[in-house]
């Protein structure tokens, strides 16, 4: 796995919401949903506008690999940056998905993968070239060892992540090898 550090997700989300183009305003959405809640790309762009209860200031994630459903708080950044999309830049659309192409014909992505190209240009723009995975997956890395330096207890950051299993959540903290030796206990030898 790979992830960025906190300081390179802040210098990208700066550098999109200064681009008060259209594409700018749909980009910071998409990127503070991904450092904020560690979405998976495909849940992203299967959000729908029903999935956003502005009066209780509740996200609705349906998790693409389980199936399940996750009702999170709609922070205050994230909220106001998809807000900010829909009133000022959301092509007018029959669709009800909340992110749609920028280009006409104005439809959703098809596929979790279009958002690649979203990522890959907002890292170029700050000057940012991680190791290893530069799209969506690399927010949900970081934001998940993030967690775990904060002291977030490994099952709360599963639950965060859409996961079933403490293996699933672990794959992601492989690269906290020295967060993790921290908290490890000692074997007695022999």
């Amino acid at each position: 796995p790979s992830a960025l550090r906190p300081e390179e997700v802040q210098r990208v989300l700066e550098v999109t919401r200064e681009d008060h183009r259209p594409a700018g305003l749909r980009d910071y959405a998409i990127l503070t949903l991904l450092a904020s809640y560690g979405l998976r790309a495909t849940e992203i762009v299967r959000l729908r506008l029903e999935d956003i209860d502005w009066r209780r200031d509740v996200l609705r994630v349906r998790h693409s690999k389980t199936g399940a459903y996750s009702e999170l708080p709609l922070l205050r950044e994230p909220g106001e940056a998809v807000l900010r999309y829909l009133q000022k830049a959301r092509p007018p659309s029959a669709h009800r998905e909340v992110f749609l192409r920028i280009q006409a014909p104005h439809r959703p992505f098809k596929y979790g993968s279009n958002l690649n190209g979203v990522t890959n240009a907002r890292l170029r723009a700050a000057a940012i070239t991680p190791a290893g995975r530069k799209g969506p997956h690399a927010f949900r890395h970081t934001l998940a060892v993030s967690l775990l330096r904060s002291g977030v207890p490994l099952k709360i950051i599963g639950d965060v992540l859409g996961h079933t299993s403490a293996a699933a959540t672990a794959e992601y903290l492989k690269l906290a090898t020295e967060d993790l030796r921290a908290i490890g206990l000692e074997l007695p030898s022999g």
